[in-house]
């Protein structure tokens, strides 16, 4: 187990879900993007209508140092990726056209080791969790130009080791602590974007929680235990934000990354251990999982993240032999099949992904 932690350490996995719906002003299509932190790239992509990935025009395109964690504005104008060993944020435009990316002249600074992003409904704060210096950096972003200025009080303390974090759908940001095996949970100030960490927090998990996941609705909470091989299930209270355990679920070999779908059915989990995704069907008034027929599926050899296309019609995991795997998923069983062209070989191990239509 050392020897995988070690190794993971260098390729964090962002979960959460991953993708945006058509909710901005910029027209760019239904495009991809990946993180690869061992070339300091990030990978672009167009998704066709059968979930096919092609390259967009000038991919792959220079990065900071060891990319992971990456976030797609909610304009759809900027994408931000969290530099792990440059312990900063690079802030990219889109091109509205082609999806092609310019890096900003100049990136902002965050503490050690940012390892994940996430960001509020309404683009209005960016969230980095920073697995070294055990805490998390909160900016405010410029509507006109998407540029990051820290929130007074930033940082803001959390676990040991914060490796994954997601806000809800409700406005409540939840972090996953890895080294602590707990989570911890904050209101965010929706005039200054200031934490306020909840009574309570944090809240016991399994061992090494390493992805941490809300239904779209933000009633429910799922923590991927990376030693447990399980996954910690929880209910949220609507109005504020604690967490009531539901009850832990078997997943597979060294669980590292668990995601979503749009519509709130299914529960996703990227097995590192075992090279496979284990699919859940969520009840929908208690949050309880169940394994759905045929799961788990093979799913390329060790995979580091598994994320929920925008359109809610495909899976997609990356894995350590640098290859991108494309899953259908049927919507009314959860069930995967591989897509056309799939899988898509990238310059090195993808770290993390984001899409958007």
């Amino acid at each position: 187990m050392s020897l995988v932690r070690r190794y993971f350490s260098l390729i964090l996995a962002v979960l959460a879900i991953a993708s945006l719906s058509d909710c901005g002003s910029n027209h760019v299509g239904h495009v991809a993007y990946v993180t690869l932190a061992g070339a300091n790239q990030i990978a672009g992509y167009s998704v066709d209508s059968s979930g096919k990935l092609s390259a967009i025009t000038g991919s792959p395109f220079s990065g900071g140092s060891s990319p992971e964690g990456i976030y797609i504005h909610p304009s759809k104008k900027y994408v931000y990726v969290a530099n792990n060993s440059g312990g900063d944020i690079s802030r990219f435009t889109i091109d509205s056209t082609s999806g092609a990316l310019t890096e900003s002249s100049s990136r902002t600074t965050a503490r050690t080791s940012p390892a994940a992003l996430a960001m509020d409904s309404n683009g209005k704060f960016l969230f980095a969790a920073n697995s070294g210096s055990n805490d998390i950096s909160v900016y405010s972003i410029a509507p006109s130009t998407g540029a990051l200025t820290p929130v007074t009080g930033s940082p803001f303390p959390a676990g040991t080791k914060p490796i994954a974090l997601t806000v809800s759908s409700k406005g409540f940001l939840y972090v996953a602590n890895s080294n602590s095996a707990s989570i911890s949970a904050y209101s965010i100030s929706s005039s200054s974007g200031q934490l306020t960490e909840l009574s309570g927090s944090p809240y016991p998990v399994g061992t090494d929680p390493y992805s941490v996941a809300s239904d779209p609705g933000g009633h429910f909470l799922y923590v991927a235990n990376l030693a447990s091989g399980s996954i910690s299930a929880f209910s949220i209270d609507s109005s504020s934000g604690s967490l009531t355990a539901i009850s832990s679920y078997s997943a597979g070999t060294n669980p590292i990354s668990v995601a979503v779908d749009t519509n709130g059915k299914y529960v996703y989990v990227a097995n590192s251990g075992s090279s496979n995704v284990a699919a859940f069907s969520i009840d929908s008034g208690t949050g309880a999982l169940t394994q759905i027929s045929g799961s788990p599926f093979t799913a390329g050899s060790t995979p580091v993240f598994a994320v929920v296309d925008a359109s809610d019609k495909f899976l997609y995991v990356g894995d350590q032999s640098s290859k991108i795997y494309g899953f259908s998923i049927d919507s009314s069983t959860g069930a995967l099949s591989g897509t056309s062209g799939s899988p898509n070989s990238v310059s090195s191990t993808p770290s993390a992904m984001f899409t958007m239509q």
